[in-house]
C-alpha cells in the first residue's frame, strides 16, 4: 500500500515535553466481522491481519488507504516498535487521541488499556509489558453503527450518508504516541486565569509521589521571551495548588488580555524537582480571559461582546473526522477569521485539540459540544456523562473555548417536553457541567426546548429578511415564534432575562461546481447568494435583542451544500465580500 500523508505534529500542544514518538503511519489491519479475534488469539499476534492502514485515518476514509464505508463494527491493528535507548529508567506511556468508540490494547499480549468513549483522549503505563527490542502493540476497536443511543455525532446509522448526518467514523482517528516519564512527574494542569485579581490559579497533579521523597514544583510565567513571574513550592500531596500573581497588564489596551482581536498569550514552564534532580519539565501556555455575564449581557472581559460564529462541522473529504494535515485545522481558523467570524461553534464532534491550539494562537472563541447519541436510554446516560467529563477535563485550559453545549437540539432526549426523566437528565448534564467548569456559560439544550441555562439559543432557518426583522425585535415575540415548531424553552422553567443568541440560521444552498446536495434554501448565482446572505445577517445584526449569531456553515459536508466554502474549502464568494456583510458594512 502506498504511504500516505501523516500526521506528525505534537499531538497534546498545551502539555509539550520534549521527548516523544510518534506511532502514527502504517500499521497491520483486519475487519473482525465474525468477532472471533480474541477468541483466536489476534491479541497475542496469531492474527493474519492481510491489510495496510494509515493511522490515525479510519478505514471509512480516503487518506486511510483503504476507504471502505460498508459495516465494520470489528476491527483490529497492531504493529511493531522499539524504544529508544535514552528512555531507559523511564515509565513509558501509551497515549490515544481518540478511537471510536470502545477498544482494549494489547502490548506483548498483555492488556494495558479498555476505553469506552468515541472522541476523547487515554493512555496507559506500558512499561511493565515492555521487552527488549520489538514490541508488538495491538488494538481492537469495537463500534456500534446501528446503535442510536451511542453518543455519535453526525456519523449515520445507515450505510450511505444522507441529510444531516454523514459517513461514520470507526476505530483510531486521532494521533497515537509514546512518552518517557519519570516514575514521579506531573501528571496533568489545571489553569483558571483570574482578570479581576490579576493571578493565575494553577492546580498541579503528580503522578508517582513518594511519602519519603522531597519534591518541589517551579513554575516560571513569561511573555514573549520576557519573565513575568517566579515560583518554587514544596509538593507534600498528589494535588498542589498555587495562586500566581499576574501584574503586568491593564486594560486601556496596552495590556495582555486574551481576546479574537488580540490573542495575547503566556507560557508557563513546569519544573519538579525530586531529592534535589529535576525530573519533568513540561511546556504550556495559558490566556489571561473572562468570559462572563452580567445583567443579561454578555461580556468578553468584561466589556460588551458580540459573537460572531461559523457553525463548524469538522469533516475533511478525504479524512473524514480527521484533518488530513495540521495546517488544514490551521487553515480554518484562519478562513473563518478571514470571513469576519470571531467564533465557531465546533458542531457534533469534540474537536482535535490541534485546532484549539491554532484558535488559541491565532484569537477565535469557540464553543466546545458533545457529540450526541439520538434516542434515550439509561446506558446512553451513563455513556454520555462519562465521555463528557473527559471531554471538559481535557479543553478545559483553551482560552479559546467560552461555552459549553452538552447537548443540541435534543438529541438524546427527544421527548423531553414530555418526559421527566428526560428533562433531569438534561439539568444533570447542565449541573454537572457547572460544577466541573464554574467558569463559562452552559448551554442546556441548544437551539431549543431549553431548560435551566445561561443562553437562550435559538436555531431558526427562516429566510425571509421581515419576518426575521419582526420576530427578533422583542423577546417575547423571538420566545413565542417556535422556529422549527418547537418551544425555545420547556414549559415550567420561564425566561429569565438570559442573553438570547441565534446559533444556528442561514443554511443557504449553493452549488459551487459539480457537487450535488441541499440546504434549507436555494440560490441560483453568485448574486442570488449574496442577497440570500445579507437577507438573513443583515436583520440579526440589527436587532438589538440579539447578543450573537451562529451561520450554518462554513463549508459543505458531503450531501449538504450550504457551506460559505466547498467541501474542499474553495469560498463561494469573495472572502472579503461575505467579511463585509458578517461586519454589517
Amino acid at each position: 500500500m502506498q504511504q500516505r500523508q501523516l500526521r506528525e505534529e505534537y499531538p497534546r500542544p498545551q502539555f509539550v515535553r520534549d521527548r516523544w514518538m510518534n506511532l502514527n503511519g502504517e500499521w497491520d489491519f483486519a475487519f473482525d466481522d465474525g468477532n472471533v479475534g480474541e477468541r483466536e488469539g489476534w491479541q497475542d499476534g496469531t492474527g493474519a491481519f492481510e491489510a495496510k492502514i494509515n493511522v490515525p485515518f479510519c478505514y471509512q476514509s480516503e487518506l486511510s488507504g483503504i476507504a471502505d464505508t460498508a459495516f465494520h463494527d470489528i476491527v483490529w491493528y497492531g504493529r511493531s516498535f522499539g524504544i529508544p535507548a535514552d528512555y531507559a529508567d523511564q515509565r513509558i506511556v501509551l497515549h490515544f487521541g481518540a478511537v471510536d468508540y470502545e477498544c482494549r490494547v494489547w502490548v506483548n499480549g498483555k492488556l494495558v488499556a479498555a476505553h469506552e468513549g468515541g472522541h476523547t483522549p487515554f493512555k496507559a503505563d506500558i512499561t511493565d509489558a515492555l521487552m527488549d527490542g520489538a514490541n508488538l502493540l495491538v488494538v481492537k476497536a469495537v463500534d456500534y453503527s446501528k446503535d442510536v443511543t451511542l453518543p455519535r455525532g453526525k456519523q449515520f446509522w445507515e450505510e450511505k450518508s444522507a441529510g444531516i448526518f454523514y459517513t461514520r467514523t470507526t476505530g483510531i482517528w486521532q494521533s497515537v504516541w509514546l512518552e518517557p516519564v519519570a516514575p514521579t512527574h506531573i501528571g496533568r494542569v489545571r489553569m483558571t486565569p483570574d482578570i479581576d485579581h490579576n493571578q493565575l490559579k494553577l492546580q498541579a497533579f503528580i503522578g508517582g509521589l513518594r511519602p519519603e521523597a522531597e519534591v518541589s514544583l517551579r513554575a516560571t510565567v513569561s511573555f514573549e521571551g520576557e519573565l513575568v513571574s517566579e515560583d518554587t513550592f514544596r509538593v507534600t500531596r498528589e494535588s498542589e495548588t498555587r495562586i500566581i500573581g499576574i501584574h503586568d497588564f491593564n486594560d486601556h489596551g496596552l495590556g495582555r488580555w486574551w481576546s479574537p482581536e488580540k490573542p495575547s498569550l503566556y507560557d508557563l514552564r513546569l519544573t519538579l524537582v525530586v531529592d534535589g534532580e529535576e525530573t519533568d519539565r513540561v511546556d504550556t501556555y495559558f490566556g489571561m480571559r473572562k468570559i462572563s455575564i452580567e445583567d443579561g449581557v454578555v461580556l468578553l472581559n468584561n466589556r460588551p461582546y458580540e459573537m460572531r460564529m461559523v457553525l463548524d462541522q469538522g469533516y475533511f473529504p478525504t479524512g473524514l473526522l480527521t484533518a488530513p494535515s495540521d495546517e488544514a485545522l490551521k487553515r480554518d481558523v484562519e478562513l473563518t477569521k478571514e470571513m469576519g467570524f470571531n467564533g465557531a461553534r465546533k458542531h457534533q464532534k469534540i474537536e482535535d485539540p490541534r485546532y484549539l491550539y491554532w484558535a488559541d494562537r491565532l484569537g477565535l472563541l469557540v464553543w466546545g459540544e458533545m457529540a450526541n447519541a439520538y434516542h434515550f436510554s439509561e446506558s446512553y446516560v451513563g455513556r454520555v456523562t462519562r465521555e463528557w467529563i473527559e471531554a471538559v477535563e481535557r479543553d478545559y485550559n483553551a482560552p479559546c473555548l467560552v461555552a459549553w453545549v452538552p447537548i443540541n437540539e435534543s438529541w438524546g432526549v427527544v421527548n423531553i417536553l414530555v418526559d421527566e426523566q428526560q428533562r433531569q437528565h438534561t439539568l444533570a448534564m447542565y449541573h454537572m457541567t457547572k460544577s466541573l467548569d464554574p467558569t463559562r456559560p452552559v448551554i442546556s439544550n441548544d437551539g431549543w426546548e431549553l431548560v435551566k441555562t445561561d443562553l437562550v439559543t435559538i436555531h431558526d432557518y427562516e429566510w425571509r429578511r421581515e419576518v426575521l426583522a419582526d420576530r427578533y425585535s422583542s423577546a417575547d415575540k423571538a420566545l413565542a415564534a417556535r422556529p422549527g415548531n418547537r418551544w425555545i424553552l420547556v414549559p415550567g422553567f420561564p425566561y429569565e432575562g438570559q442573553p438570547i443568541l441565534v446559533t444556528e440560521f442561514g443554511g443557504i444552498s449553493f452549488q459551487k461546481g459539480d457537487w450535488e446536495g441541499w440546504g434549507y434554501s436555494g440560490a441560483k448565482d453568485e448574486a442570488d447568494f449574496e442577497a440570500r446572505l445579507r437577507n438573513v445577517v443583515e436583520p440579526l445584526r440589527q436587532a438589538p435583542l440579539v447578543q450573537g449569531f451562529c451561520y450554518t456553515q462554513l463549508t459543505d459536508v458531503e450531501q449538504e451544500i450550504n457551506g460559505l466554502l466547498t467541501y474542499d474549502r474553495q469560498p463561494k464568494l469573495p472572502l472579503e465580500q461575505i467579511r463585509k456583510i458578517v461586519l454589517g458594512q
